[in-house]
């Protein structure tokens, strides 16, 4: 009887190979875009394995193969845009086909199974997510009612830089504690802010910036090589469970010390109640859910309030710290845009108050700087991947439903074909009047410059973050003269990369502050 079962399934298993081997013979080949040949198993892996960050290495491997180039990583295919024209055809021709997201363990796990924003799937779910976004966390009116906060953490930045005067410091400490308060305090509120030293605010920090350093392209095999995944070689799933206890027992306690609040001030306004901060807006949003009769697949639950809080919080820091560090090292490397940044703030802001984000309008060589070091420096050079929903053809090619989609905005901002004036070079002035980019802008609309992506799944809080990252910056320029330490030149500002969500200074930035400022105008903040 064994035998004759061994039989019968080896007969079966045979049809079912010839079955498949038969389709695929009768299918047409598909015509991919051009690309390295890759190995057996693991596809083109091995590329990306070099001394190089994988954004260099794909800018290489494009100038040989094209700016539409099909790589096999792993299980999948994937397709990697490196020029304007094939940034547009991606994200804008082709955006509805791309809007997807590849699964990801941290989007299944620390991202609540996919609830909030950047790893969230298309469809009714991240629709609503993004509607939120747009018309209530980030929208101009929101944004604005929090311009106060921004203001006054950005004198507790000065505040602090003045109190080490004279001393070395490593800039990007500072740049942390502002940016995480700044933060903190307007999504989820005054009380919350000040948890930034305590040991559960300490514990957060550590766990985001561990988050950001281990979150990678190539950092978990297991989901290029989804047959591997069950046996978590690098052990990423457990480090996700890990961050994901951290994230969640600090916004449980955020989330009932708010609920409490609206019931105490709700039964003291007779049922009427004002949010605050943003974690009052997203638990209005859920509460009102729960009467709701759309689709409940959309609803916001608790775990959504607590998903869209923690991308708000990774997006508003992380970020914003790496890009004012490249900034402000790129100003210490080239002395004379210093001084045009300080130049241009004397005559606009004068030298008896500090900028406020009204003067912005008013400081274009300001914001070419902000322009160029995103330019030079996307905090995401890769984007974030995108998935392809459905068969199409990009550009004459065929890409098959499930490739996974990668832009590099890195090559695409020093791609010579679009900007001829020493592409690799800092000069903020290419973005001012006759610099020949005078009018490109972030805001998606302009495929040489994404630092925030573009179409459907374009950052929403870019201006948010652009008012936040030239009000920072340039009260940090206003307020103090900045050097190097003694035996320090410009040239030795190692400018070498880290590679992980995030793009930030593998060295961090060590420089001297000496205040020019009138010193009552760093009294401690109110």
């Amino acid at each position: 009887m064994p035998a004759a079962v061994a039989l019968v399934a080896t007969f079966v298993v045979v049809v079912l190979s010839s079955v498949v081997w038969l389709r695929r013979r009768r299918q047409k080949p598909l015509n991919l875009p051009p690309g390295p040949r890759g190995w057996p198993v693991i596809g083109s892996l091995g590329l990306l394995a070099g001394a190089l960050p994988p954004h260099r290495a794909m800018a290489a491997l494009a100038a040989r193969h094209g700016p539409l180039m099909h790589l096999r990583l792993g299980s999948f295919h994937t397709l990697v845009a490196s020029s304007v024209e094939a940034a547009r055809l991606v994200l804008k021709t082709h955006d509805h086909a791309f809007a997807d997201r590849p699964p990801s363990a941290f989007g299944a796990i620390a991202a609540y199974g996919y609830k909030g924003i950047l790893q969230t799937p298309y469809g009714p779910y991240w629709r609503m997510a993004r509607k939120l976004c747009t018309t209530e966390l980030l929208s101009a009116r929101r944004i604005d009612s929090f311009e106060h906060v921004r203001a006054q953490e950005v004198r507790a930045l000065t505040r602090g830089v003045f109190e080490s005067a004279g001393a070395a410091i490593e800039v990007k400490e500072h740049l942390q504690n502002f940016t995480m308060r700044n933060i903190l305090r307007m999504v989820v509120g005054e009380k919350w802010s000040g948890c930034y030293g305590s040991e559960e605010g300490e514990a957060f920090r550590r766990t985001l910036e561990e988050a950001f350093a281990v979150t990678g392209l190539v950092n978990n095999i297991g989901e290029l090589l989804p047959w591997l995944a069950p046996l978590d070689l690098q052990g990423f799933v457990r480090g996700m469970k890990r961050l994901h206890e951290v994230f969640d027992r600090f916004f449980e306690q955020i989330l009932d010390e708010h609920e409490r609040d609206r019931r105490r001030c709700a039964e003291a306004a007779g049922g009427e109640f004002v949010p605050t901060d943003l974690v009052d807006v997203l638990l209005q949003v859920a509460a009102e859910n729960d009467d709701a009769t759309e689709e409940p697949e959309a609803r916001l639950t608790r775990d959504g309030v607590k998903a869209i809080i923690q991308d708000i919080i990774a997006g508003g820091t992380e970020t914003s710290v790496v890009t004012l560090e490249w900034a402000l090292a790129e100003l210490l490397r080239r002395p004379d845009a210093m001084a045009a940044t300080v130049a241009e703030l004397d005559h606009v802001v004068g030298r008896g108050r500090w900028v406020t984000e009204h003067d912005l309008p008013a400081l274009p060589y300001l914001d070419a700087v902000v322009k160029e070091t995103m330019r030079l420096h996307p905090v995401a050079p890769l984007l974030f991947p995108r998935r392809a929903r459905e068969d199409a053809v990009v550009g004459g090619y065929d890409v098959p439903a499930d490739t996974r989609l990668l832009v590099n905005v890195w090559a695409v901002a020093r791609d010579p074909a679009s900007w001829p004036d020493a592409p690799d070079a800092f000069r903020p002035e290419r973005f001012l009047a006759g610099g020949g980019a005078e009018g490109v802008d972030v805001r998606g609309a302009h495929f040489e410059l994404l630092p925030f992506g573009a179409g459907r799944r374009m950052c929403p809080a870019y201006s948010l973050a652009m008012k936040g990252l030239a009000a920072a910056l340039a009260n940090m320029v206003h307020g103090f003269t900045w050097r190097l330490p003694d035996g320090v030149e410009p040239e030795d500002v190692s400018m070498e990369e880290f590679f992980g969500l995030s793009l930030k200074m593998k060295v961090p930035l060590v420089a001297i502050a000496e205040a020019k400022l009138p010193a009552h105008l760093f009294a401690a903040v109110d």
